[in-house]
Formats: structure tokens, sequence, C-alpha cells
């Protein structure tokens, strides 16, 4: 039974001490192979892999549009910046390589003929309507790279804004204010001052869809101003606003710039944007005319006149000598 021990014993230590001589050869003459089975190489300690960057959103560049400029300190102190905003329906330029810069605390207004692209240009500038080439930066961020944060500190009123008008006035406030994360209660503030600062507050308890053109302009305007936005674009906010109320609101938004805040604004009345915008930028075809300080771009002249030159309309109207002959 011993000796039986024994010789398996031996014959083990046998085994070990061939496996042994056979591992010496092997690194004392290197394997022929890539990877040793009896001495594989030492795990390589790899570090975490990087975290990719975010990949931007690919940008269909048109032919001759600008380069995509990069944000600067420059860019992150001004409201708006604008560079090359491109955009196209069908074979069409309606915005074509538009550049614009808008300081905080500003009065800025965008004028145009109809059919110029001003609607178009600040449906892009607010991230309702993506752009075909261009950089669109809101206190220096993307709009459409960083759309949430650039939103919240924008307010939007659009051209042909369509509203949850079967709500009452209250309830499409509310509404506003919790979309744009309010509690109950300061929506509730907001929303009563706004109405006292436009003339609804005797009208919050009737439904959207029973108020005037006017007045649906209003309460759309304080659902835009509720969040305390730092920049409001709004489009044609005073048509079909009569005059008192117009002049209200007129001084709810210089307030609103006297703290600092920025207005763009749209508008068909050259006497009106003349009388408050501090800086104009004059759109005809897609493309920026003439921009600058109001003083500078009137060249002592009135806005409607200064218009009229740049859009071409004082060329006169031939033909229709039929209109000059009257049908009775």
């Amino acid at each position: 039974m011993v000796d039986a021990e024994a010789k398996e014993a031996a014959a083990a230590l046998a085994v070990v001490e061939a496996a042994e001589a056979a591992e010496e050869m092997l690194v004392a003459e290197g394997p022929d192979v890539e990877t040793s089975t009896l001495d594989p190489a030492p795990a390589e300690v790899l570090e975490p892999a990087p975290v990719p960057a975010p990949k931007k959103r690919p940008v269909r560049r048109t032919a001759g549009a600008p380069p995509v400029a990069e944000t600067t300190s420059e860019t992150s102190e001004l409201a708006l910046a604008v560079t090359g905003l491109t955009k196209y329906f069908g074979d069409s330029p309606a915005v074509d390589g538009i550049d614009l810069e808008v300081k905080p605390g500003s009065f800025f207004g965008v004028v145009g003929p109809n059919g110029a692209g001003k609607t178009t240009t600040l449906s892009m500038l607010t991230g309702l309507l993506r752009p075909d080439a261009g950089v669109v930066r809101v206190f220096g961020l993307d709009v459409w790279d960083n759309p949430a944060l650039a939103k919240r500190t924008i307010g939007v009123l659009p051209d042909r804004l369509r509203l949850f008008d079967r709500l009452t006035g209250a309830e499409f406030l509310h509404h506003a204010g919790t979309l744009r994360g309010l509690d109950r209660m300061t929506t509730s503030q907001r929303a009563a001052d706004l109405a006292v600062a436009f003339g609804l507050e005797h009208s919050l308890h009737r439904l959207v869809s029973d108020y005037s053109a006017g007045m649906t302009k209003k309460i759309a305007l304080a659902a835009a101003m509720i969040h305390a936005p730092r920049l409001l674009v709004l489009d044609e906010p005073f048509e079909s606003v009569d005059p008192v109320s117009t002049s209200r609101v007129l001084d709810v938004l210089r307030k609103f710039t006297a703290a600092g805040g920025t207005v763009v604004l749209s508008s068909h009345s050259m006497e009106l944007t003349e009388s408050v915008c501090d800086a104009i930028a004059v759109i005809v075809d897609g493309r920026v005319l003439a921009e600058g300080p109001t003083a500078e771009l009137l060249e002592g002249r009135s806005l409607e006149e200064r218009f009229v030159e740049l859009a071409g309309g004082e060329a006169a109207v031939e033909g229709m000598e039929w209109l000059h002959n009257f049908s009775d």
C-alpha cells in the first residue's frame, strides 16, 4: 500500500518536473506562436474609454453659405447672434444668408414687405422652424444644438398663432405657466399681474374662443411673458390691437427692456417701429438690405421713406388703363 502511494507521488513529481522543464525551454527560446498557452502575457490594464462628445446635428449647407460661427465671448454677450441663416422652400430661398446681432436690453425691429422672409426668420430664431444652414445663438446658446436650454430664455408670439381656445383665459395662462415649470401659486400671481397690465382682468373667465382678435393677441403675449424670459420674439404683436391696448402693451415692453430684457418684433407699422425701436433691420427677398441703430439707418428720413427706397416701392405702376374707364 505504501509502495503504491510512493509510486504515485513519484509519478506526479515527474510530471511536474517535465512541465517545468518544458516551460523553461519555451521561455529561453521564445514561443513560436503569438501567445504561449503555458505562460500568457499579463493582461494590459486599460484606461476607461473616453466618453465621446455629443454629435452635432449635421446641417445641409447651401452653396456660398458662410462657415458656422464658433461661440466667443462676444457672441455670448449678445442677446441674439445670427450667422448665415438660410431656409429653402423648394429651389427658392425664403431666407438667404441673414446675419443679425441684437444687444441685451434693446428694442429691435424687423421690417419688410409681404413675403420678404420675416416670419420664416423669426420662426428659425425661436426653434419653431429648422434652418437649412446657419447658426442662431441666444445669450451664447445655440438654439438648435441646445434647444431645451435656449428656449427657457425665449418668449414667443408667433404669426398665425393657434391657441387652446376652448380654455378660459385663466386656464390658458395656467397651462402656459405649468408648461414652463412654474408652481400654481407663482402662475396665479403672474397671470393676475399680466391680466391687469393688458386690460384682461375682467375677461379671464371667458373662453379664449370668444375673445376678439386684439384680446387674443394680448392673452397670447401674456402667455409668452409668464415665465419671465430674457428675450421676447414677437411677430406682428400689434395687429388688430386697438390704440389704447397698444399703448398699454408698449408700456409693459418698455419696462421689460429697461430691466434688461430684449424685444425683437416685426411690424408693418412703420411709425410705431420707428418710435419704439433702438435698432432696425430691413429684410427684402430674404436678405438684410440695411441694419443698424434707428437714427443711423434712417439718415434723417422717416422709416417709411427709407423702407420704400430700400424695398423698391417707388417703381411706377404701368398698365391697367382699363381701371380708369369706369363700368357705369
